[in-house]
């Protein structure tokens, strides 16, 4: 054997013993940094069991599923125009932003060139629905007489239609409130009867009103803002409406030439606003309307 091979095993032996040492030492540090995670690992897991709910939370999930109060419906019509108010009527309309439907008298419409240029303003605005309130508004306000003739009726609608373009076969009639549509017959006078079935036969829809706000003979209005909102409050109260939680309330336009009634309108429409329990709509719109 050559004398130094033991001597030459020697730097093997000692990496043999370095790498032992070294493996011992991996394997102790792997021990202890396992050791370490899962103490770690552990004391998260205890922390988050641990964790402590709030209490309001659940009660507002609680009061998510609850039911929203149903809004009522409030159909805001105006008759006879274009007349001498019925501008101030629509710059108020506009501005407060509510859909409102105006039943349109075809002979007032060219009663002159101011009227025929607000008429033309009104068609434009998408705030306006335009319906038919007859031609010559029942033979100017002869309304006995004209309700006499079921046929000379549903002629002067028809002139008003024809006219004025009109599409839809919505209309009121003059000095009656008077009801035709898919769910209700109704007729303030009798003898106004057989004109409004006449009408219905012929296609018209004819819309009345649950709630009239007057004027005197002088055309000023009788009733504040502030009363017009406790009988439409009552109304509802009270189910007077002729369909639940729909209200058709019917105003004139020439009583908003006079500066007060204007300002009551406005504030009108702004109280109906901030109370949020109401939608306003087109007749058109009227639940089972037959147009």
């Amino acid at each position: 054997m050559d004398p130094d091979s033991a001597n030459a095993c020697f730097p093997y032996k000692l990496m043999d013993l370095v790498t032992s040492q070294m493996a011992k030492t991996t394997i102790a540090t792997v021990v202890f940094t396992s050791c370490y995670y899962y103490e770690t690992d552990t004391d998260v897991k205890v922390s988050t069991v641990n964790f402590s709910k709030p209490d309001t939370a659940v009660v507002k999930l609680n009061d998510a599923g609850a039911p929203k109060k149903k809004k009522k419906t409030i159909y805001l019509t105006f008759d006879d125009g274009p007349n001498k108010g019925t501008k101030n009527m629509m710059h108020i309309v506009q501005d407060e932003e509510i859909p409102v439907t105006l039943f349109i008298v075809g002979e007032h419409v060219y009663g002159s060139t101011a009227q025929n240029a607000i008429f033309d303003s009104l068609v434009t605005c998408k705030y306006f629905e335009i319906a038919n309130h007859s031609f010559t508004h029942a033979f100017k306000n002869k309304f006995a007489k004209f309700y006499q003739l079921p046929d000379s009726v549903v002629n002067d609608f028809k002139r008003c239609a024809d006219s004025l373009h009109l599409t839809a076969n919505i209309i009121r009639t003059p000095g009656r409130n008077i009801w035709r549509t898919g769910l209700i017959n109704r007729t303030d006078i009798n003898s106004s009867k057989a004109a409004a079935d006449s009408l219905f036969a012929n296609g018209y829809t004819i819309a009345g009103w649950d709630l009239e706000w007057h004027y005197d003979n002088q055309l000023k209005l009788t009733n504040t803002s502030d009363e017009m909102m406790q009988q439409i409050d009552s109304m509802f109260t009270n189910a007077k409406t002729k369909t639940s939680d729909h209200l058709v309330l019917l105003a004139h336009d020439q009583v908003y030439e006079d500066p007060a009634d204007s300002i009551e309108l406005r504030q009108f429409i702004i109280k109906l606003k901030a109370k949020n329990e109401y939608n306003f709509e087109q007749v058109s719109r009227y639940p089972h309307l037959k147009n």
